[in-house]
């Protein structure tokens, strides 16, 4: 089993959780329980410009914790590894529940109040349905990335089309 580490402490990988934008995400786990390991990738993306991935998470995620979104808790990051670590939030994604026709009102609604804290603070963040995951009922978003908003990326423009079955 690989192992990675966080400012020198050691993680056994489990698994590829996924590949996005910006990095790696990788189920890991110590003695204390299991996290989400992210890896910063530096692989070249035809539509989206980055600056410091690493740093832009950091800020992304203090962003996102001061507007009141529901988010995984940042536990460390290693600049000079360029990793982070952060709680594993146990559940389906909200991909899987819409491929498995299992959504619920509530979800919806979920996602609609997150809009309403998102769209005052001119935020939108990345609604593509597997950055949802569900818990004990409650929506949280996994990922960190944000950006000021336009129309054309927010929920109701772009991301709720994945949001619902493909038989609507």
């Amino acid at each position: 089993m690989e192992e990675m580490t966080v400012n020198g402490k050691s993680y056994r990988v489990i698994k590829l959780l996924g590949k996005g934008k910006g990095g790696y995400s990788y189920l890991a786990e110590d003695d204390g329980g299991q996290y989400v390991l992210k890896q910063i990738h530096h692989e070249p993306c035809d539509y989206y410009q980055f600056g410091d991935k690493l740093q832009s998470e950091l800020r992304d995620y203090q962003r996102l914790l001061e507007i009141g979104i529901p988010l995984p808790k940042l536990l460390e990051a290693d600049v000079e590894a360029e990793r982070i670590l952060k709680e594993y939030i146990e559940g389906p994604t909200i991909a899987q529940l819409v491929a498995e026709d299992r959504m619920e009102q509530d979800y919806y609604r979920q996602i609609q109040a997150m809009c309403s804290l998102l769209y005052p603070a001119n935020t939108n963040i990345d609604y593509y349905p597997t950055n949802f995951v569900v818990r004990d009922g409650r929506l949280y978003y996994i990922d960190y990335e944000c950006n000021d908003y336009m129309q054309q990326w927010d929920y109701e423009h772009w991301g709720s089309q994945y949001w619902y079955p493909q038989s609507r």
